[in-house]
């Protein structure tokens, strides 16, 4: 069962200096309706050991894949079983980098529809749990990524059974550097971001639809 992106319209300043980033400005706009198979911004380490911050495709392609087409079935990687994976267990061991979020979507079912929730953090930015792979075989080299998800927090589980992976600012050096340890990778790819520090309201049906792509996504509408 996916879980859903959603935003990220944090500035390039507040991404840079929230991650101590590497590198000159991007041009980092505003999404408030991130769908697979489009573009985000992604940070991992260079090759001296630095946060940068890339462009990557949603939607991971492993370096195998004959086509590019697996791409729309590989948007999450569930926490318990990513290690194992042939999608996903290289990159887990290789390449992990971080996803910059505002808030991430998820719908509820309920008798009249779904209706789509928008969650979003009190306190800071977020930054999900995240695995890249580059794929050689087109006409030219793709970078694509995907979101870790774990169990949902108390908080939203009558919403959506799954959440992404949110690390805090203590684990980013643990997830991104190669040295850390299976036990402590899996600690960190099935940790639950508190309840407290998080927030669910209802939003517009209209980010159902990825082509609608404005602020006006995320005003709280009334109580579902």
């Amino acid at each position: 069962m996916n879980t859903r992106y959603g935003t990220q319209f944090a500035s390039w300043q507040e991404i840079h200096d929230y991650f101590n980033l590497l590198g000159p400005a991007q041009n980092v706009r505003a999404r408030y309706n991130i769908a697979p198979t489009q573009d985000a911004p992604v940070i991992r380490l260079n090759e001296d050991g630095r946060r940068e911050l890339s462009m990557l495709r949603w939607g991971l392609i492993p370096f195998w894949a004959k086509d590019e087409k697996i791409g729309y079935r590989t948007i999450n990687a569930r926490s318990e079983t990513v290690a194992e994976k042939p999608s996903f267990r290289e990159a887990y061991k290789k390449r992990r980098c971080l996803i910059p979020a505002t808030g991430f979507y998820e719908w509820q079912k309920t008798p009249d529809g779904k209706v789509p929730y928008h969650i979003v953090p009190l306190d800071e930015l977020w930054a999900f749990a995240g695995l890249w792979e580059r794929w050689e075989k087109g006409d030219e080299p793709l970078e694509t990524f995907t979101i870790l998800t774990t169990e949902a927090a108390q908080s939203i589980e009558q919403i959506h059974p799954r959440m992404p992976t949110i690390l805090e600012p203590a684990d980013y050096d643990a997830w991104l550097e190669l040295d850390t340890g299976k036990d402590d990778l899996a600690q960190l790819a099935g940790k639950q971001f508190p309840d407290a520090r998080m927030r669910a309201y209802p939003v517009s049906t209209r980010v159902n639809t990825p082509k609608n792509d404005d602020a006006e996504l995320i005003k709280e509408m009334g109580a579902a």
